[in-house]
């Protein structure tokens, strides 16, 4: 059986933030040691512009974004490809179903393709995960 799990953006960035680590945070990315990490395509967009933001607000610097981009290029994290099609259309669809945005359904919709549990720490994803009956990982 695989241990290959969906990880959401809001479980990943905290890696970044010393003040967002977590004991969640940290058990997650200890599973990475003998498991892959699926995300959508959306997901090294939204890595960059957390980090863009976080730049801006003099939160990091430009050093600790590229270390920061560098380690997440040594993980074990795979994004996963979808057409435009299928992203416009069943993505939007249960976005609206579940009232997420449709960055968090494209989470919600890879777990439920793949049929691994998911990593998050987003609330509203959280509740629609198990609403959907998806394995949400915990500590």
């Amino acid at each position: 059986m695989s241990d290959d799990f969906v990880i959401d953006n809001s479980v990943v960035m905290t890696w970044c933030f010393k003040d967002e680590i977590s004991q969640y945070s940290d058990y997650i990315l200890d599973k990475l040691i003998g498991a892959n990490a699926f995300v959508p395509s959306i997901w090294p967009l939204e890595v960059t512009n957390v980090l863009l933001a976080a730049e801006r607000n003099k939160r990091i610097g430009e050093a600790g974004s590229m270390r920061f981009i560098a380690l997440l290029t040594e993980l074990p994290i795979i994004v996963d490809q979808e057409s435009p099609e299928r992203m416009i259309k069943e993505i939007f669809a249960l976005a609206r179903k579940h009232n997420l945005s449709s960055y968090d359904a494209s989470y919600l919709d890879l777990a439920m393709r793949k049929g691994l549990p998911i990593a998050t720490l987003d609330k509203n994803l959280l509740a629609a995960a198990k609403r959907s009956e998806v394995s949400v990982l915990n500590s």
